[in-house]
């Protein structure tokens, strides 16, 4: 079997951040979703992006992610921004005027993941 080049794994601080990032891929045209793991107890959610054009390679993944004590209760971050300010919020559905960043249960890390826990 091939070894596979592990991502860069980069950790945000809350969950309002990996939405806001996930958001902005999301209103640029990428298909954009948020995986989510657990190890150990602890709850891990991410988003994968690519650097593209890093230096000699065609793009450099990079994993963005949180760590969370408990498991988000639904199957979608939807995010809302206005003049007043950005909400973010976990839901089982969609909502009219929100974006829906989907997430997608995965039953252990990819095996391009390699991160301190």
């Amino acid at each position: 079997m091939k070894e596979l080049e592990t991502c860069i794994a980069i950790r945000l601080k809350t969950l309002n951040d990996l939405a806001r990032f996930a958001y902005s891929m999301t209103t640029l045209g990428h298909g954009t979703y948020i995986v989510h793991f657990e190890i150990d107890g602890k709850h891990y959610y991410g988003v994968y992006a690519v650097f593209r054009d890093y230096y000699k390679y065609y793009g450099l993944p990079m994993f963005y992610y949180v760590v969370l004590e408990e498991e988000l209760e639904g199957s979608y971050l939807l995010v809302h921004t206005d003049e007043r300010g950005e909400k973010v919020e976990v839901s089982k559905g969609t909502r009219p005027g929100w974006i829906g960043i989907p997430i997608v249960n995965l039953e252990k890390p990819p095996a391009i993941l390699e991160f301190e826990v």
